[in-house]
Order: structure tokens, then C-alpha cells, then sequence
């Protein structure tokens, strides 16, 4: 029968060797330094010495002493004999022919390096603060919090207890997170408004002549990429974010446990989640309408990129090129008409200036008619001014004149898109959201009736390849700015800043403000001490870099020293570039030992 969350074969394995080791880890865990050599020679026998070093590098690499210590794959035995220059490594089979010998060297090893049992009460501690702090901030499995669990008493030299001792740890731990976190948000949501609970699980009634909830209708994301549609989708927002659920004051909350507790209420069925007793149930629907209200924003927010490319932009410039194709012929042939007279006119031009005679004009032009009439070069100069903007825009200027005629398809949202409090701001957006924000009041206003005036736009949101469009429209008064061209262009400079995200969305999971997940005062303070306690930090932050350091020198020193005892023996050596660089690592046999033994003795760091 599997232990609690684990299977067969996870409990089966649980401190045992479950395969042979990978040469990494016997270096990492089966490699004897001096201080290992040093307490292994005291050791009398041969056996003995073999098996006192299986139980110290098992205790290291499984985290107990084994009721057997030789059962363990025969890799290891070679490994360690191969170190301690034992030539017949089955000797290690006397080493139980007394049990109480392993017993014995068990308990010296766990006095001379450290290890603590399960049971200590300090050691314990420290471990439930940790299981505690992991389990709070980190929205992961039981078998992956066992796992953690697992590393943390090996790191700290703790003796592992049986896997039924420590799965029901862990998973008391889990379900007291779980408790934690369901009172935790149910609590925020009462102390905003004591209503709001009940307001909450209204939604999962199925109101009177409907055939699915309020719940069920607002989980529904738009269909269809128009205008109309969009503005349905701001409809959504709007209704969502009428609980107004960024009052609640979760900042202590990690946001991975909400958004767990929110993806497990988006895969429940709306029935199903009035069907957990309090404080689970009002916190499953709290945060599914939190995670809702994100979504609704994205949703529309995807939907009006989309819109801006598929039903706007690609569409004009589509549009424009066609244009520009069909007048292709015309313009070829006005231009063929305009080369043939430049050239003559730059021949007689350069013939009076080496001959320095004095212009003749009537001779100019009578050289011109030679190519093409009088009539025909003035006609071909007005076709090609007609046919190419004066703008030097490669055609930008032409589609977003074009664009200007889809101001209908936008009409229908641009008050709720204007007058939503999810939009937000950098530096580099305030302007353009500035803009938005007066596109209700241009949406509204009768330019038929009042014309729009320059002083009342932003000007400096209006590129060059929006100002023909927005200022020299013929069919409207002169010195008046086109809305429906100010309008588009606005919702150009939106689409722009939301990529680049200097204007965002709040909530939002794809148009979020970048930097709101970086956790500064009282925000870090709030969860600051559940989250050292999940990473195992109980050192301040001086102590613990300077412990690392120290760790990283020693490393160096000690490769130092075994590469020149090895001598011309060494499998690598360190290579010093001749120009300036970082030194490397080759398989190689001839040994720089003048670097390591220089400037990592000197403090390596």
C-alpha cells in the first residue's frame, strides 16, 4: 500500500539506494578529504576501515545509516577502496560479522560530524519553521514538498525518521496551509465589506427564467473579433470589477497560493463550488472572481490588439497597397514622360554652363519639345504630385488616412475603454493614457455642430505620418482637427505603449506592470519571515554570502592541493589564457599548478 501521497516504488525507495550513484555524486558525496582519511585510520582492520567509510559516505548521500551498511551497490564499495588503496574490496564482508561494530562507528560518525536525530527538539524546530514557511509560500505538491523536506534534514545533518513519520508531517503541514490560506482570504473578504461574502455566492445561483448562473456567464471570454464584441468584453470587466476585490488586503498572501486556489475553482464546476463548507467555500469563490476580473481584463485586451491588427491596420494597408498598384501604370508613365524632359533640360543646362553663353529659354524648351510637348510635361508633373504623398512616409501617411474611415468600428467602445480604472502607467505612457482618457468626451462630442480645435488634442501624440490625416482633412473647416483621424491615432499610440508595456493593466496576467512583482517595504515585510523560512535563510544576508564565499575558497584551495600532489598524474589542469581572461579547465596532464597555488592561496573569491 503506498505511504499517504507516495506510491510503491517512492516509499521503496526512501533511504535506500535506489540506483547506482552517477560519478558526479561519488565525487560529490563519496570523496574522502583529511579529516574523513584521518578518523577512517584509526580504524585497526582492513574491513573495518572499508565499512567505517561505507557508513560515513551513506549517512552523507542517503541521510540515515542503513540496517545493513553493506547493502549498497558494489560501485561504491570500489570507489571508496580505490581511495584508501584497499587492493580486494570484498573484504568489506567481515566488517558485520559483529553487529555491534557498525552500531558503534554508526554513533562515533554521528558524534564527530554532527548528525542530529529526528527528535531534537532544537534541530525540529528548525525544521517545522521550514516546512511551514515551504508550504505557505510555494503552491507545489505533497511529493515535492517531501522532497524539499527530505533535502533540507540532509543538508543540515539530521538523521531521516521512517517515510510514514515524515508523509504525515508533511502532510499535516499542507492541510494547515490550506486551512491557513482559506480563513486568511475568507477573513480579508469580511473585514471590507460583511456583505460581500454573501454577494459573492450569489453568483452561483441561477437566477430566475436563466439557465446558467451569473458565475457561469461572466467565465465566458468573447467570441467574435469586432468592435461590438469588445465592447461586450468591457461590459464583462465592468461587472467584475464592480465587487471592487482590490480592497482586500492580501499583500501577506503569496501570489501563487491565490492563483492555485483560483486555477482549482476555475476546474471545479460552478455547482461544485458551493459545496465546501466555510471559510474554503467564500475563499474559492473570492479568488475564482479575482482570477475572473484578471482574465476578463486580458481577454479584452487581446481582443482589442487583435482587432487593431486584424480588423484595422492590416486591413488599411492592405487597402493602400492596393491603391498604390493600380496607379503603378499611370505613374510610370508620367514618370517616363518627366526622365525623358530632365535629361534634356540637364544636357542644355551643363552645354550653357562649360560654354558660359547666356540661357536661352526659348531654346530650352524648344530642346524639351523634342521629347515631349509643353502640355504633356506640365500634364505629367500634376499626375505624379497627385499620385505620390508630398510626405516622405513610403506610404504610411495614405493608410492611415484609410484607417480614419474605420473610426465606426471602434465607436462602440471607446467610452468604456476611456473610463476604465484598470489601465495604468510608466513614465513613458502617462501621456498616451492621458489621451485615452478623453476619448469618451471626443466619442461624444458633435463635430458637425463644434468643430475640433488643435489647442484641445494633444499635439505631440500626432507622429508625421498622422498629421496630414489629422489636420489637412478638405471636407472639414480649415484650421479644424479630424476626431475620427485624432481617434485612430490615439488607439494607435495605446496598442504601441501596451506592448511595450508602458501603459499596462492592473489586474492582468498578460498586461501587467512588469515591475509589481518585485516585493519592496511593507510589501516585503509582510511575507518577508514566511519566505526565509521556505528558502531556509536563518542567517542574516552578510553572514550567509560571506559563509558562501568562504565554502567557494576552500573548494579552490582544496583543488589546489590535489592537483599538485598529483603532479603530471592529474587528469585536468588549469589553462591561463596569455590575454586577459577567465582561466579554464582542460583534460589535460600538464598542470598549472603556479596559478591555483597562487591566487587561490591568496583568496580566491
Amino acid at each position: 500500500m503506498p505511504v499517504e501521497f507516495l506510491t510503491d516504488e517512492q516509499a521503496a525507495a526512501y533511504g535506500t539506494f535506489a540506483e547506482v550513484p552517477m560519478r558526479s555524486e561519488l565525487e560529490r558525496f563519496f570523496y574522502l578529504d583529511d579529516v574523513d582519511r584521518d578518523l577512517i585510520a584509526l580504524r585497526r582492520t582492513r574491513s573495518h576501515q572499508l565499512g567505517f567509510a561505507l557508513q560515513l559516505t551513506t549517512v552523507r548521500y542517503v541521510g540515515l545509516f542503513l540496517e545493513d551498511p553493506l547493502e549498497v551497490p558494489w560501485p561504491v564499495v570500489e570507489y571508496l577502496a580505490e581511495q584508501l588503496d584497499i587492493a580486494d574490496p570484498s573484504w568489506v564482508k567481515a566488517y558485520t560479522r559483529r553487529k555491534q561494530t557498525a552500531y558503534e562507528h554508526a554513533w562515533e560518525i554521528r558524534d564527530a560530524y554532527g548528525y542530529k536525530v529526528y527528535e531534537d527538539h532544537e534541530m525540529g524546530r528548525k525544521f517545522r519553521t521550514f516546512l511551514h514557511g515551504r508550504a505557505w509560500i510555494h503552491a507545489e505538491g505533497p511529493v515535492a514538498l517531501f522532497d524539499h523536506a527530505v533535502g533540507w534534514l540532509r543538508r543540515h545533518r539530521v538523521l531521516l525518521p521512517g517515510v510514514h513519520v515524515l508523509a504525515r508531517q508533511v502532510s499535516e503541514v499542507r492541510k494547515a496551509a490550506e486551512s491557513r490560506l482559506h480563513a486568511t482570504v475568507a477573513k480579508a473578504t469580511r473585514q471590507v465589506d460583511p456583505a460581500l461574502p454573501g454577494q459573492l455566492l450569489a453568483l452561483l445561483e441561477i437566477p430566475e427564467g436563466k439557465r446558467w448562473s451569473d458565475l457561469e456567464r461572466l467565465r465566458k471570454p468573447p467570441t467574435r473579433n469586432s468592435g461590438s464584441s469588445l465592447a461586450k468584453a468591457l461590459h464583462r470587466v465592468e461587472e467584475i470589477s464592480a465587487f471592487d476585490l482590490g480592497r482586500l488586503k492580501l499583500a501577506h498572501v503569496p501570489p501563487n497560493r491565490l492563483s492555485a486556489l483560483a486555477r482549482q475553482a476555475m476546474n471545479s464546476k460552478t455547482s461544485n463550488l458551493g459545496r465546501p463548507s466555510e471559510p474554503k467555500r467564500t475563499a474559492l469563490v473570492c479568488t475564482l472572481v479575482r482570477h475572473l476580473e484578471a482574465m476578463a481584463i486580458d481577454d479584452a485586451l487581446d481582443l482589442f490588439a487583435l482587432l487593431m491588427s486584424t480588423k484595422l491596420i492590416n486591413p488599411a494597408r492592405r487597402g493602400t497597397d492596393k491603391e498604390r498598384l493600380a496607379m503603378l501604370p499611370k505613374l510610370e508613365r508620367a514618370s517616363r514622360i518627366l526622365a525623358r524632359a530632365s535629361r534634356v533640360l540637364i544636357e542644355r543646362l551643363q552645354a550653357v554652363e562649360e560654354t558660359q553663353t547666356d540661357l536661352d529659354v526659348a531654346a530650352l524648351w524648344a530642346a524639351v519639345a523634342t521629347v515631349a510637348s509643353r502640355a504633356e510635361v506640365h500634364q505629367a508633373l500634376e499626375q505624379v504630385e497627385s499620385l505620390i504623398s508630398p510626405e516622405d512616409d513610403g506610404g504610411d501617411s495614405a493608410m492611415r488616412r484609410a484607417l480614419t474611415d474605420r473610426y465606426n468600428t471602434v465607436r462602440p467602445f471607446l467610452t468604456l475603454l476611456g473610463e476604465s480604472p484598470a489601465l495604468g502607467a510608466a513614465s513613458g505612457g502617462k501621456r498616451v493614457l492621458a489621451a485615452v482618457r478623453r476619448l469618451p468626451a471626443l466619442a461624444r462630442r458633435k463635430v458637425k455642430q463644434r468643430a475640433l480645435l488643435p489647442k484641445e488634442i494633444d499635439e505631440k501624440l500626432v507622429p508625421p505620418m498622422w498629421r496630414r490625416a489629422v489636420y489637412a482633412n478638405p471636407d472639414l473647416l480649415a484650421g479644424s482637427v479630424d476626431r475620427d483621424a485624432y481617434v485612430m491615432c490615439v488607439l494607435e499610440q495605446l496598442m504601441r505603449a501596451l506592448l511595450r508595456r508602458d501603459i499596462f493593466a492592473s489586474p492582468s496576467h498578460r498586461w501587467s506592470d512588469p515591475r509589481a512583482r518585485l516585493l519592496d517595504g511593507a510589501q516585503w515585510q509582510a511575507v518577508r519571515e514566511d519566505v526565509l523560512a521556505g528558502l531556509g535563510l536563518e542567517v542574516p544576508v552578510i553572514e550567509h554570502l560571506a559563509e558562501r564565499v568562504h565554502v567557494l575558497d576552500a573548494a579552490w584551495r582544496q583543488m589546489a592541493d590535489r592537483l599538485e600532489e598529483a603532479g603530471e598524474e592529474a587528469k585536468i589542469s588549469i589553462v591561463v589564457p596569455e590575454r586577459p581572461g577567465t582561466p579554464k579547465a582542460t583534460a589535460s596532464r600538464k598542470v598549472a599548478v603556479s596559478y591555483l597555488s597562487g591566487s587561490s592561496r591568496s583568496g580566491c573569491k
